[in-house]
């Protein structure tokens, strides 16, 4: 059994607060590109509020490692939009306006457009698969009021209907983009009857995907996403 301090057996550093407590260490010595994979995992999940400061030498004692591979990792989120640089301030996580937003939104939709009719095409029987069992879990989440639980299910489903379009450049951008909005956490600032509107979208996407009826899934992800638009220009104007 793994001791207090520990996880699967790892010593784990004494946690700080803020980002540094969210972190996972899982093996005895971290890498660069561990140190990146981490940073971005936690910053994208939405754990972590835009603006919170991102300090240097407790991420670096933390996975003890020295300050240049953290330095590097931040100089890659900030290129990402992760992050934001100031002087005095150090690193933060990137504040999105609301116009900011928008536009983000605009090119998740753009990209996503561009894809379905490869990935609705030349999507399997697996694919399919993969795709209804996530939008269970979504359904379940709506079910439940679990809007945290609805946020990750939203991302997974958009994900497995656009994965077997086969452009990874295509999805990198995507999910960079989606990184971005992440730590906004729209889908839990929603409302519970929008959330069921969006459970209704995402089922006329599944049933096209599984049809491989690309104008189907092109129509149903349009009108899907000019509610999700509409919906955050309302929490903009709430903002």
């Amino acid at each position: 059994m793994a001791r207090e301090g520990q996880v699967g057996g790892v010593n784990q550093p004494r946690r700080q607060s803020g980002i540094v407590s969210l972190l996972v260490r899982e093996g005895a010595y971290a890498t660069g590109p561990q140190v990146l994979s981490e940073l971005r995992r936690v910053i994208a999940s939405g754990a972590v509020p835009p603006g919170s400061p991102i300090p240097l030498d407790d991420v670096a004692a933390f996975f003890g490692v020295s300050l240049i591979p953290v330095r590097e990792a931040l100089k890659t989120l900030l290129g990402e939009g992760l992050l934001e640089h100031q002087p005095r301030l150090g690193y933060t996580v990137t504040d999105l306006s609301a116009a900011e937003l928008d536009e983000l939104y605009v090119v998740r939709g753009a990209l996503e457009a561009a894809a379905l009719d490869a990935a609705a095409l030349q999507s399997t029987p697996v694919d399919h698969a993969r795709a209804s069992a996530i939008h269970a879990q979504l359904v379940r989440a709506v079910a439940d009021g679990d809007a945290a639980g609805f946020q990750r299910a939203s991302r997974e489903f958009h994900e497995a209907l656009l994965a077997p379009c086969r452009m990874p450049r295509l999805l990198h951008m995507l999910d960079i983009a989606w990184n971005l909005t992440e730590p906004v956490q729209t889908m839990m600032r929603v409302t519970e009857d929008e959330r069921e509107e969006m459970r209704v979208d995402h089922q006329a996407m599944l049933d096209a995907f599984v049809a491989r009826d690309a104008a189907g899934l092109r129509e149903a992800s349009s009108a899907h996403h000019e509610r999700l638009t509409a919906c955050i220009s309302r929490l903009g104007d709430q903002g």
